[in-house]
């Protein structure tokens, strides 16, 4: 793939950008605390629970014509930590926005954590588990790069280059890039791309092997939202209930590269994955189930991966599914809190994890 594309692609936003937009100066804060226990033990993953805050405060200037240029610190605070702060990065961010879309150089807009809610799609980019799991919002929430965000009535996508550390004589470098897309044909019927690769290499210093792991996942999306009749005494209330199902049927490729001058370590693999959900105002349940051969992806859940947790290979289909419901909470303007409940079945082993999130999203204009 070509990732300058992104660049040229991304700067259609430019052209469409709003041609009256007000300059100014203005501060935001984006902070979100974590809790997750997920604190199981089986052959394929090293259950661990994790509590901090990542937070995000930036200074964002309005240039005109929807660019804004924002200048900050993320900070990533462990609780319990011998550090003041495990992780400190600078926000700088040039960013181009027009009526559907965002063009971003630097500093990413991520994670999507409690956005949507569901502890199964809380990933950085909202990519399924086994392509890329949902803890890396925790585990790695700063993330910086290129990024093109598009909002369509038919189209959305979310296109990135995130990279993740330089070539160095110690070690290659490392970056991920990939592209969730969901194109609505109809109502009730959208068509979903997820891309996703990781990549180490550099022609600089070779330490190391020269790896790739690429995976793709499409299939269909079925959504129906139902909305009760209104009962007499309600009439003219926005409160009415209305419940909204989906489900998504998506078949998985990989292709798991880990060192290129070793060939026969090259492995193919294919899955099926399968969610059903339900949502109604403050609760979420779901479904869903995953069978694999021989898939194998760097930075995916390992409880779908088809390699042990010491490294030997798993030969023969791999099964996983879970359930777990989720209920949303919003106390003030720009808060929102998660609590989520989830039941596992990895084989032959029944596992349960919990999960807390907060998410707090403020902005004051200063002039």
């Amino acid at each position: 793939m070509c990732w300058a594309c992104l660049v040229i692609i991304g700067c259609a936003a430019w052209p469409s950008a709003a041609a009256h937009a007000q300059q100014g100066l203005s501060a935001a804060a984006d902070v979100i605390f974590y809790g997750d226990n997920t604190e199981f033990r089986n052959a394929f993953s090293e259950g661990e629970t994790i509590f901090g805050t990542a937070a995000r405060g930036e200074a964002r200037i309005e240039l005109g014509n929807g660019v804004r240029l924002a200048a900050g610190v993320f900070v990533n605070q462990r609780f319990g930590s011998d550090s003041a702060f495990d992780l400190v990065r600078p926000v700088l961010a040039l960013s181009v926005r027009g009526r559907r879309s965002t063009f971003i150089f630097g500093t990413l807009d991520t994670p999507r954590a409690a956005t949507p809610p569901g502890p199964d799609r809380a990933g950085p980019h909202g990519l399924l588990p086994p392509i890329q799991r949902e803890r890396l919002a925790f585990d790695r929430p700063y993330e910086a790069g290129l990024q093109w965000l598009f909002q369509g009535a038919r189209l959305e996508h979310d296109l990135w280059l995130h990279w993740q550390r330089v070539n160095t004589a110690e070690h290659r470098e490392r970056l991920d890039g990939g592209a969730r897309l969901q194109w609505r044909l109809a109502h009730a019927l959208a068509l979903p791309l997820q891309v996703h690769i990781v990549h180490e290499g550099g022609q600089l210093y070779d330490a190391g092997p020269v790896r790739d792991s690429v995976a793709v996942a499409t299939g269909i999306v079925l959504s129906k939202t139902a909305q009760p009749e209104e009962p007499a005494s309600t009439a003219g209330s926005d409160r009415v209930a209305r419940m909204t199902g989906t489900l998504e049927l998506l078949a998985l490729w990989s292709h798991h590269v880990p060192d290129r001058q070793q060939p026969q370590r090259t492995r193919d693999g294919a899955a099926f994955f399968g969610r059903a959900a339900v949502e109604w105002p403050v609760w979420r349940a779901h479904l869903l189930m995953w069978r694999g051969d021989d898939f194998l992806k760097d930075e995916g859940d390992p409880n779908y991966q088809s390699v042990r947790r010491d490294g030997t290979r798993w030969r023969g289909i791999r099964d996983y599914a879970e359930t777990g419901l989720t209920r949303t909470f919003a106390p003030a303007a720009g808060a929102i809190l998660e609590a989520s409940f989830r039941y596992h079945r990895i084989e032959d082993h029944y596992e349960y994890s919990y999960r807390v999130l907060a998410r707090v999203r403020v902005a004051a204009k200063i002039r």
